[in-house]
């Protein structure tokens, strides 16, 4: 098996080609249009406090992300670039966050005043429902495996106290943490680090559900039903490396369990699936899930894998721009090489049909 940073590397040195998509087209929705949702997607902002003065965020990390959210507030109401389709790019509803918002609180109690200060570096920036700190839009965050790999600490706890006061949430699990909500006709669930807790799966998880799968069962039959509606589904790490049975004594070192990859694919299966979401790699994929491993499928869930958006560690980062109307899926990239000083959309269109 390969090592994470090897396949990161090579992952990194690869792009969507055209041959796993459906096609590529240069129109989208227009500014202000009403039967069309608009977002941005970003993933692994990783906000990383000093390590000499844990009350302070390092300065690289602050620069990143506050020139990120800067880029995403100046952006609408822009035009596209002529290679990117052309055209104004549209007001979003909002923001969806695919996880690993911090970067410190993986590392256990010892860390967690680090991670704190990271958080807190995080929400000045982002706040909740818009307009209340620097984002000027909404923001829907789901938690990482660098903000909680076993469901505890201070992001999970901070987390479930932020969707008390989140507007517009429709559902919220049980423990708090899981929730979904409504924009423009098509239906969100934030399903956290992985989606998982099949009953039928009785072997240890390397990464804890939380309960997400029968919070998804729960809600889709509730709130989506047979009412044909699409749904976008938001998790922290990719699906296709997990989705290949191995024997138990690897699995319990896999980020997802095969056997709750799997029950998720079938749970999902028979909806109206528009998207499902996630950041994690650190490299932009854009593709199909059809509950294997295989990369190239025709057929299954489009599939959107966002590049790191704020991480330390790199000054190249990029988000996507996402829009969904009741014919298909519209994705873009804007990405920067040099810490968000600079950026622009890379020369692509990828769209999706929707099932009817």
């Amino acid at each position: 098996m390969q090592t994470r940073r090897r396949f990161l590397r090579n992952l990194a040195l690869t792009t969507a080609s055209v041959g796993l998509l459906p096609r590529v087209c240069g129109q989208h929705a227009a500014a202000g249009s009403t039967d069309a949702v608009s977002f941005f997607l970003v993933g692994d902002t990783h906000y990383r406090a000093e390590v000499d003065d844990i009350t302070k965020m390092d300065d690289a990390s602050a620069g990143y992300n506050a020139r990120l959210v800067d880029w995403l507030n100046k952006l609408p109401g822009t035009q596209f670039s002529a290679e990117a389709g052309g055209g104004k790019v549209p007001e979003p509803h909002g923001v969806v966050h695919a996880g690993d918002i911090v970067d410190n609180g993986d590392k256990g109690p010892g860390k967690w005043k680090m991670a704190e200060t990271e958080w807190n570096g995080f929400t000045a920036d982002w706040g909740l429902n818009g307009g209340d700190a620097r984002l000027r839009w909404p923001v829907r965050e789901v938690h990482g495996n660098h903000d909680s790999p076993r469901g505890d600490g201070p992001v999970i706890t901070a987390i479930k106290e932020r969707n008390k006061r989140r507007k517009g949430i429709v559902n919220i699990s049980e423990n708090g943490l899981h929730y979904s909500w409504d924009w423009a006709g098509v239906h969100f669930v934030a399903l956290g680090i992985v989606v998982g807790d099949a009953p039928e799966v009785t072997r240890q998880r390397r990464y804890a559900p939380l309960g997400s799968l029968p919070f998804l069962r729960q809600d889709l039959g509730q709130h989506v039903g047979k009412s044909g509606r699409p749904v976008v589904l938001v998790h922290h790490v990719d699906p296709h490396r997990y989705s290949v049975e191995v024997a138990d004594e690897k699995v319990r070192n896999s980020e997802w369990d095969y056997g709750d990859a799997h029950a998720f694919y079938a749970t999902v299966k028979p909806y109206r699936i528009a998207a499902t979401m996630c950041g994690h790699t650190h490299a932009r994929k854009i593709a199909r899930w059809d509950g294997t491993k295989d990369d190239r499928a025709a057929g299954g869930l489009p599939f959107l894998n966002t590049d790191n958006a704020g991480h330390f560690g790199s000054e190249s980062q990029a988000f996507l721009q996402i829009e969904i109307s009741a014919a298909e899926l519209r994705v873009r990239e804007f990405a920067t090489r040099d810490g968000w000083t600079t950026g622009a959309w890379t020369p692509q269109v990828w769209s999706f049909p929707l099932k009817g």
